[in-house]
């Protein structure tokens, strides 16, 4: 770092922690600089010459750079001062990749963007710009822009470990509080279906911290399967976790054939689980509770609860605890949005 010649005082060593009390309670000492000392004192690089220091023996000297690490990849970034109020100010970080979307105007400059990430985060090695989860598969558009040039790594949360492919499958970091949440309502020997698995944080995080019957957790994405079927058995819990290939539109037939009904089903499909709620209500118990997961425009959100009443009663099926949980959000006045649904069957109408 070098070093800086610069005004200080000179203290003997047995009043160094005095001294050094005394300048920082009064904002004279300064932190560009570190202290040094010798066999017989100690140096304080001080701001200024003040009339309070008289008593104080006052030296110059060279002085040793502190290292100031930046608080934010903002601070350092090589972007133009009018564009730098649109840098986004949050990013995910899954295992030790970023994944960060950049508005338009500052695509020219996602290099920039990428070095400085890495710089400001050092457990960091890959930085990928990406585009919204779109498609069946929930996949991004990854493009790395800075680190090492790949996709795959390793997330942990809450002592778990799971493998992710960034580019092949969904995975959200952000979900790790609700995951553990929904794992404490989980009841002895529940069947659990977890329609749209991905690479099963849900399902291992379940198996993991309540004591459930079975999970399938199935999704349609071969890769997520595969990575799944990795975490399942990375996790130790084969025991408890089936892992299947499949549509969710299949899941009644699927369930039919394990001559199984579920007490809990996770509908983790934003944008399109009310597509399948119908095959939802089909598998699911009497008082049997679904997690279902959307993400809508504030003022849309009633409108969807309203679809999922009328699906529900057109398969004479009673909703119970319709409370709307904001999640996160996902946009402005948009937001991840959950439901703890309780299913009551066999009601008169």
């Amino acid at each position: 770092m070098g070093t800086c010649r610069a005004t200080g005082i000179q203290a003997e060593l047995i009043q160094a922690e005095k001294v050094r009390k005394y300048l920082s309670e009064n904002n004279i000492l300064r932190t560009d600089l570190k202290i040094s000392k010798d066999d017989s004192f100690i140096y304080f690089p001080i701001k200024e010459i003040s009339k309070e220091l008289n008593s104080y023996t006052i030296i110059e000297r060279e002085f040793e750079k502190r290292e100031t690490k930046p608080k934010s990849y903002k601070e350092i970034v090589a972007i133009p001062d009018n564009l730098r109020h649109e840098l986004p100010t949050s990013y995910n970080i899954i295992g030790n990749i970023i994944l960060i979307k950049l508005p338009e105007s500052l695509l020219k400059y996602q290099k920039e963007v990428g070095e400085s990430l890495l710089k400001t985060n050092k457990n960091v090695k890959t930085v990928c710009l990406t585009q919204p989860v779109s498609g069946e598969f929930r996949i991004r558009d990854i493009k790395v822009i800075a680190g090492e040039n790949r996709t795959e790594t390793t997330h942990k949360e809450y002592g778990l470990t799971f493998n992710v492919d960034v580019k092949k499958t969904y995975f959200s970091p952000t979900l790790a509080t609700e995951r553990k949440r929904v794992a404490t309502f989980v009841k002895q020997d529940e069947t659990i279906v977890d329609m749209f698995a991905g690479v099963a944080p849900f399902s291992i995080m379940i198996a993991k911290y309540a004591n459930p019957k079975v999970i399938y957790a199935i999704d349609k994405n071969e890769d997520a399967v595969k990575f799944a079927r990795q975490n399942i058995k990375r996790n130790n819990v084969l025991d408890k976790i089936e892992a299947i290939h499949a549509d969710a539109k299949e899941i009644c037939r699927i369930l039919n054939q394990k001559n199984a009904k579920a007490d809990r089903v996770i509908m983790n499909l934003p944008f399109s689980a009310h597509v399948f709620f119908t095959s939802a209500l089909e598998i699911i118990n009497d008082n049997g509770t679904i997690h279902y997961y959307d993400i809508q425009k504030e003022e849309k959100i009633q409108e969807r609860i309203n679809g999922l009443e009328k699906t529900a009663k057109e398969n004479r099926v009673v909703l119970k605890n319709l409370n709307v949980r904001k999640i996160k959000t996902y946009a402005p006045r948009e937001f991840y949005i959950g439901l703890d649904i309780t299913v009551r069957k066999n009601t008169p109408m």
